[in-house]
């Protein structure tokens, strides 16, 4: 049986062990955002400063759909 324990679990496991990368745009200033490609197509997003802080899993969708606002957003 799954619980919601055993998956959250697995996916700090995940976490722990994902390859961190900043993003192209983050800033010198110490003000970056890291992704990492998790399993299920899953990516996960962490602020650099705060590394065994929280992550925030999204799915592939919900990644495409931030990556898209944030398109738009910096071509206005």
């Amino acid at each position: 049986m799954n619980t919601g324990r055993t998956v959250r679990a697995v996916e700090d496991n995940e976490l722990a062990r994902a390859i961190w990368r900043k993003a192209a745009r983050s800033q010198a200033n110490g003000d970056c955002v890291e992704v990492a490609a998790l399993s299920s197509r899953r990516v996960a997003v962490r602020d650099s400063k705060e590394a065994n802080g929280p992550a925030l899993v999204l799915t592939a969708a919900q990644w495409q759909t931030f990556l898209a606002g944030q398109l738009r957003d910096s071509a206005a």
